[in-house]
């Protein structure tokens, strides 16, 4: 039947897709994962305002991959002769200070891909973050946070909304302009657009504002100083249990308490200070999201490929990373592409959104009829 995904399933299906980004620089798999991402978000995005702005984040990436381009054409490193030599840009000489970096000089079509690759790693990375914010509801995922948490996922909230409104304040600016026979383009356009659209975002600042302190945002709950202080230290210490653990982790050298025990006990502060510090907040919920099986598939689609390209079984793991130097073209692993498809599934198996059903419009006036006198 259709309805709206529960909005942690589509934060926990994304941000698993972004780490499964995280572990390859392979152009075909980052290519599959942006077209994994178009196919759920078209067939699976709702008509509210904020789910019109993902487009909005292709734009940004093919910005970071330029920008990564560039600064690996101006600061050219690394150049070997038997590299293949597109153009050579005006080299300028830097201090001995300096050494090691220099500005200009030749630009090879190896140095290019290797920057193109590692922004388009990115790119991606930050599409799977717009994904997630073009799929989930920003204030149904407010609901689900625990109560010590609820002021930072209220400023998180706010700041992931600011992109979509801005987006809807432009897109409704530009149809005004279009009403009125604007014709004004580039910088004679900008002043009639910017001021209305931050005009638009301050008179939504404030209604927020507004709505925010009437719902009691802000109010403490019972708690004592001594219980916050308390909390602080909890959290203090779970923090650095779980950095110790990670750092166990990914340091084979590392003391074996430094592992898997430092992050469990980490884990175990961590959650004891936020069940302590959710006493300070006094919220209810209003029927709350259900958790069903749509959500455990999803969610469950995208944490099974990013588990699959970090255990590397089955397949090279250097298939993952292929190598530009020699200049080849790189190879397909079955099993991360088939990892990768299995986190487009999420597609339909999450059930389709509610129709949208339009405003009844208001049935005219009959015109009275004239009466003879």
């Amino acid at each position: 039947m259709p309805r709206t995904l529960h909005p942690v399933a589509w934060w926990v299906w994304a941000l698993a897709l972004a780490t499964a980004v995280s572990r390859t620089n392979n152009p075909l798999l980052l290519f599959l994962v942006l077209a994994v991402l178009g196919y759920v978000i078209t067939a699976r995005r709702t008509e509210a305002p904020w789910a019109r702005g993902f487009v909005y984040y292709l734009y940004l990436a093919l910005t970071v991959v330029a920008i990564r381009v560039v600064f690996r054409a101006v600061f050219a490193t690394g150049i070997t002769p038997d590299d293949h030599f597109l153009f050579s840009l005006p080299h300028l000489p830097t201090p001995d200070w300096y050494a090691g970096i220099r500005i200009g000089g030749p630009v090879s079509l190896e140095a290019v891909l290797s920057s193109a690759v590692d922004g388009l790693r990115l790119a991606c990375m930050l599409c799977c973050i717009g994904a997630a914010n073009t799929l989930a509801n920003p204030k149904r995922a407010l609901r689900v946070l625990p109560g010590a948490l609820y002021e930072l996922g209220v400023a998180v909230t706010v700041s992931i909304s600011v992109a979509p409104q801005l987006v809807q304040s432009v897109q409704r600016v530009h149809r005004a302009r279009r009403l009125r026979a604007g014709r004004a383009k580039g910088m004679r356009a900008l002043r009639g657009i910017v001021v209305p659209v931050l005009e638009d975002a301050l008179e939504r600042s404030l209604r927020l504002a507004s709505a925010m302190d009437s719902r009691g945002y802000g109010r403490t709950g019972s708690a004592t100083a001594a219980s916050r202080r308390l909390t602080g230290a909890l959290m203090l210490l779970g923090m650095c249990g779980l950095c110790a653990g990670a750092y166990g982790l990914l340091d084979a050298t590392a003391p074996a308490l430094l592992g898997l025990p430092a992050l469990a006990a980490g884990g175990v502060l961590c959650v004891a200070g936020l069940r302590l510090g959710g006493r300070r907040v006094s919220r209810t919920t209003y029927r709350p999201d259900p958790w069903r099986a749509a959500e455990w598939a999803v969610a469950g689609c995208g944490v099974v490929a990013a588990v699959l390209l970090f255990t590397g079984t089955g397949f090279d793991a250097a298939a993952l990373n292929p190598s530009i130097y020699p200049l080849s073209w790189p190879t397909l692993p079955l099993v991360p592409t088939a990892a990768v498809l299995l986190a487009g599934c999420a597609g339909f198996l999450a059930p389709p959104p509610p129709p949208v059903t339009p405003r009844p419009a208001e049935a005219a006036p009959r015109p009275e009829k004239a009466t003879a006198t």
